[in-house]
Order: C-alpha cells, then structure tokens, then sequence
C-alpha cells in the first residue's frame, strides 16, 4: 500500500494505483474525458492534469503511478490553469453546436466548459469538419466533427465486446474515428459505445432528435429478455417510453446493457400493439369490452371443461412472464382441474428436475473463472453480458473451452473447440469424462475415449481453482438434456467445478419458482402442441410457432382446438386464437423476475397502459373470480408475489434455502437422440425484440431472416450476411 496526501488529505491505496483512483477513494472529483474505470487507461484528453509537488510539469491523474509519500493538488493554481488550457484546446475544434446537439443537457464537455472553459475564443480560423459515417440503424455518427478523440469507444470495443470495429485514424487535425473499411457497427453490445461517448459524436440513431434529456422522466426496471436480468433506467415522456439505459449493478450488469435490453422498447410504441379485447365472429376480429371479453372466456373454459374434462384445458407460458403473471396462470388452470402448464417451450426432453435449474455460481463470479466449459450455447450471442464477464475472465488468463455444433466467433481466446453436431455433444462429455476418470484413476460414469480434445479439457478442469460448467440454451433444448446434465455434474463433482445453466429467457428460474411446469399426469408443452394436445388453450405472452420447439406445427396443432385464449401486448396468434387480451408488457406492469443466478428484482410500471391493456396478472385474478375459483382475492403484486414465494417476507434479494438445484439422478445414454431443436436467433427472443425495427435492421437481426425479406444497408452488413 502507499500514502500519498491529496489536497491536503492522506489517502491509502494499493501499490501501482494511479493518482486518479486516489482521487476516487477520497471523494475528490478531477475533470476528465477519457478516463473510464472500466477501460485501459490512455491518458488522451489531459484534461485531469494535476500538480504533483517536485514534478516539473503538470501530471495526468489517470496515468500518473502513485509513490508513497507523494503530494498532489488537484484545486492549485497551476492545476487549474493546466486543465483550462486543454478546455480551450478542446475547443478550438470542436462545432460549439450544443443548442441542435442530442447529447445538450447530459454532454460531459458542455458541463466542464462551464468551469474550466473560456467566454470567447482566441481562435478565429475555419474549424475542422469530419463527413459522417453511416454504421448500422443503431449508432448515429452523423456529427463527428463534435468527437475530441478520446477513443473510449475504441477502447470498448477492443477490451469488453472483444471487437474493435472502431479504430482512430490519421493524426493531428486530420485524426478520425472511423470504422476504416466503411463497415457497419454490429457488436451485440454497441450501444454501450453511445453512453460512454463523452460528447454528441455517437448518439442513438433510434432516439436522435425524439426528446431532450431535461424533459424525460427516469425510473427503473428490469431487462424482459436474457437472464442477466439487467438493471435499467427507463426513460419517459408524454407517457411513452423514448430510451432506455443502463442502471449501474456491479453485481448484475455492472454499468453494460446488450443491444436487445437498450433498443427493443421501440416495439412498446409501434403499430402491432393490442390495446382493446378482441373476439373473433364469423372469421373476422372485433373489439369488445373487457367484460365481454372475460365473460366470454370463462363460459369457453367451463364448457370445455364440462364437454371434454379438465384435462383437455392447458397454459403455454413464456418464461418471459412475470412471476406474478406465471403462478396465477398455473393456479388458475390447477383450480379448475388440470395440471397442464408450461413454459419450456423450446424444450425436446421434459424430464422431471428434482430443484429449480439455475446457473450454478453467482454472475459477477463469471468474470473470476479460471477455467471454463461451456456445452451447447453461441454464448456472445445468447447472453451478450455473461460472455463479457467470460471475455474479462480470458483476459485474465482464463482457460475457456466449448463443445458446440457451430465454431461461432466469441471475440476471446479459446483454449479447447470441440466442434460436433448436438446428437454427439453426451458423447463429447462422455470422452471429459474418461479422461477424468483416467486422471483420477477412476471410474467413468459413461463408454468413452480420451480423445487429445478430451484430455486438454480434462486437463484445464483439473488445473485451477475457480471453475464452472455452464449448459447453455440448446443443451437445456437438447433432446438428450438429461443426460447432459448426469455427465456434467459427473465431471463437475470429480474436478471441483460449479455446474449451471445458462438459462434462456428473463424468468426461467422464475418461471419453475412459480410452478408454470406440468403437475402429476399433466401434459408437457410438446405434447401440448402435438395435434388434438388441448380442447382449451391460453397462449401466456408466448407465440407458439416462433417461440416453441413446434414451430409452425404449433398453428396447426392450436386450430385443433375448439377455444385458444392469447394474452399479449401485441396482435398476435390471430391465425388460430379465438380471443386476443391485451396485458401489459413489463414498462406497464408492476412485476417481478428471477435472474439465472436466483436474484429476485420486482419493478415497477413506468408508463401507464397503453389504450385498454391491462397488467396480466389482474387479467387473470378477474378470471379466476368470474370462474368462481378460490384463492384469487389479491389486492396488488406484491400480493400474488408473496403467495407464489410462499413467504410473509417477499423481499429477499435471492432465492433462499435448497431450491435452486441442478442435481439428477437421471441415467447416462449417450446414444443419439432425435432431432433437436436450435435456439432463438439473438433478436427473435421474444415478441417484443421481435417487433423492434432497428434491432431487426442489424447484420444479426437480418441474418435470422429468409434471404427474400432482408434488407441489407451497407457493405458490412451485406459481407456479414453473405
């Protein structure tokens, strides 16, 4: 540790600390521009020039080593005079536009020119203009004239997405922030390149000129789609959500959203919402009240049920859903008599688990790993926020190692690929396994052979100390999952690694939490959606052709029956449903989900409901009541929120006590299993990424796309998808 005294107070940090984390420990503020404590240190824009007694210059704080002993002023004469000598080099250049600026009002240059800065220039020659750039329907870099080179985007994109897709070109006046080819941006975590933008150089494309930041209202929530459950701050206007960023959680997102948690609000303000209850009347939809609706929807049910027996009523649930909405849907189908409920829709093998399958360790865990495997997942993709953490922990010297059908692109070093179609993924863990088993001159749990692959795995599990075995999205789908999961744990057990899922969607773990799974004798969701499955089905925030293992078998299947009720925010499963009504999608809800590691997070709505929508959860409290079911008397969510905990106290920050699991007893076939069903592209998650243009406009958006439907903008994008 060393001492040093800072304006006249002594401050202690470790050895090899720079001045500006001093500065940070003791609560004193030093203006900078590129200086970013989750990047590498540049010391480009020297506005935290300091005055360190002995030193015959001004020091940058950011990149000026702290030595015991050593006395700083950060408020002198001479440190002031330094920093208000590089606000007017900053300014020379810069277009002084900030009356037409998106960045006006939030812009960390505009702030320090009001202290540091000059009322005129001295510089009266012609300023520099920088041409725009055109990088994708994200970003905006329409005013680069504005940048002051601080390259904390560059910085981003090459130490945290893995990508460097912007780079700094040229020198002196003639320097520019390009992507050089004439590429497009197409990192699955760009936009985090626009927040960290000191000045309006990058703004967002889908936001620019829609609000000014004094006239939006900010409240939080919490990320609907992956299961990071990403902390967010949501911006509002008029009642209309205009932009969404990220809440600082260094122990969820830290201060990071992905593309998919920052733009997919557009799809809450487009044209496929669903604001009044619909009926279907002679093969044409009409808009009813809601007590048409509902009344409608009860006699359905009771006389389906009364016709053809409790049994052929059943819920397909998103795990998208909150938990609120989840337990009543699977209490309201249980009261009536049936134990058809569930929400792994995209799953091929419905083995009953013995706890709730979590991801096995703590997220901010995943960025200390030392060794890493990681079974059936195209993990940047999937969960953009995890590979980071993953990346941060590579960086570091982690070993990461995969077996996947597919040699995605991860931007990160990997020690071991194994590369195999899913039918031979048990078989790949069965190989780890024998080579542990060698190693540890045991047994192995399954017929394998210590392939040179095998044995480097084996080897990287059994060196290290932190460790983790994640199964990610198409090993949870796979048709073989159990025994996937028997051969993981196996090798988790003999090396000392965590083992977990990924887990797919915002409340996966909510979702088994809630009970939104099968009872005794009930159907499972693939038998749900096979033909003549339900006479009576409620479609829950879910889309069955895209966002089932059924795929369009499902419409098929769901025409079978004689009543399909689909609560959504959006017009959807019009082909087959008979009523449409409109629940509140999570900025018009009050909720709660589960993240992968067991985190409960509730929100609040931050909007009101657009036209009649409802919150689901009401929607179907007021179902139970005209169906005359007990157990639906609860006043608010945090009501129905307790009940489904089963606690007094509903307000513990993680799920408690030996819930969370991911043991089995399942027994060991590594033969080949049928067909197994791929994952949602990156921006095909949900419905509401759906439904998000510019999102759909990116190179992965278009890529999910039939050649015949994608609209490529740029060279990048047309190579990307070529």
């Amino acid at each position: 540790m060393a001492e040093i005294t800072l304006d006249g107070q002594k401050v202690e940090v470790p050895d090899g600390s720079m001045v500006m984390h001093a500065a940070e420990k003791a609560g004193t503020y030093i203006p900078h521009f590129c200086y970013h404590k989750k990047l590498s240190i540049a010391a480009n824009c020297r506005m935290c020039l300091v005055e360190v007694e002995k030193a015959p210059k001004p020091m940058p704080a950011c990149a000026t080593p702290v030595t015991n002993g050593m006395v700083v002023h950060t408020r002198s004469e001479k440190a002031l005079k330094a920093q208000q000598t590089v606000m007017e080099f900053l300014l020379i250049n810069h277009p002084l536009d900030c009356p037409i600026c998106d960045q006006g009002g939030e812009c960390q240059l505009q702030d320090l020119a009001v202290g540091y800065g000059a009322s005129a220039s001295r510089y009266e020659e012609e300023k520099r203009v920088v041409l725009h750039k055109d990088v994708g329907p994200l970003i905006s870099m329409e005013e680069m004239s504005r940048c002051i080179h601080c390259t904390r985007c560059v910085r981003f994109g090459q130490e945290l997405a893995g990508v460097m897709e912007l780079g700094m070109v040229n020198r002196g006046e003639h320097a520019e922030i390009t992507t050089v080819l004439g590429d497009t941006v197409d990192s699955e975590v760009s936009g985090n390149m626009i927040d960290l933008c000191p000045v309006g150089a990058l703004t967002s494309k889908p936001f620019r000129y829609s609000a000014r930041n004094w006239e939006l209202s900010r409240r939080k929530s919490v990320s609907p789609h992956d299961s990071t459950g990403a902390n967010l701050i949501v911006q509002v206007k008029n009642n209309r959500v205009m932009r969404v960023l990220p809440l600082e959680n260094e122990a969820v997102n830290e201060s990071w959203l992905a593309d998919r948690d920052r733009f997919s609000y557009e799809a809450l303000n487009g044209d496929d919402r669903l604001t009044s209850p619909m009926l279907k009347q002679g093969g044409e939809w009409k808009a009813v009240d809601w007590q048409t609706a509902l009344e409608y929807v009860a006699n359905g049910l009771k006389h389906v049920a009364a016709d053809h027996g409790a049994a052929s009523v059943g819920v397909l649930a998103s795990p998208h859903s909150t938990v609120e909405e989840l337990f009543l849907a699977g209490r309201l189908v249980r009261a009536l008599g049936s134990e058809n409920i569930d929400s792994r829709l995209r799953h091929a093998q419905f083995a009953p688990a013995e706890g709730v399958r979590w991801l096995g360790t703590s997220i901010a865990s995943l960025s200390q790993l030392q060794r890493v495997l990681v079974v059936g997942s195209n993990l940047r993709k999937e969960h953009p926020l995890f590979a980071m953490r993953v990346r941060a922990a590579a960086h570091q010297g982690a070993q990461v190692s995969r077996i996947n059908d597919i040699a995605h692109d991860w931007a990160m070093a990997m020690a071991t690929s194994v590369t195999a179609p899913a039918g031979q993924w048990a078989q790949a863990l069965a190989d780890i396994a024998t080579a542990v088993a060698a190693e540890k001159n045991g047994a192995a749990p399954a017929k394998g052979t210590a392939t040179d692959e095998a044995k480097a795995i084996a080897a990287s599990l059994l060196s290290g100390e932190r460790k983790a075995i994640l199964l990610g999205n198409a090993a949870a789908h796979h048709a073989n999952a159990s025994t996937l999961l028997a051969l993981a744990q196996w090798i988790g057990e003999a090396t000392g690694a965590s083992v977990g899922y990924l887990t797919e969607a915002a409340n996966t773990v909510g979702a088994q939490l809630a009970g939104a799974l099968p009872g005794e004798g009930g159907l499972n969701a693939g038998q749900m959606l096979a033909a003549g499955g339900l006479k009576a089905a409620i479609l829950l925030n879910t889309e069955p052709v895209f966002d089932s293992a059924a795929g369009a078998r499902a419409a098929e299947a769901l025409g079978q029956a004689e009543m399909v009720v689909t609560l959504s925010p959006f017009m959807a499963n019009m082909e087959f449903s008979d009523v449409l009504l409109p629940i509140a999608p999570w900025t018009e809800t009050p909720g709660t989900f589960v993240n992968a590691e067991g985190r409960v997070q509730s929100f609040h709505a931050v909007v009101k409901p657009l036209g009649e929508t409802r919150p689901g959860w009401k929607v179907l409290r007021v179902l139970g009541n005209l169906l005359g079911l007990q157990g639906f008397e609860f006043e608010s969510a945090q009501d129905v929120l307790a009940a489904a905990r089963g606690e007094a106290d509903a307000a513990q920050p993680m799920v408690q006590g030996n819930v969370l699991s991911n043991r089995t007893q399942a027994a060991i076939d590594v033969s080949l299993p049928a067909d197994t069903p791929a994952s949602a592209a990156i921006y095909q998650l949900d419905g509401i990424v759906r439904r998000a243009e510019s999102l759909q406009l990116t190179a992965d958006g278009q890529a999910a796309l039939p050649a015949s439907q994608r609209v490529p903008r740029v060279r990048g994008q047309q190579e990307a998808l070529a």
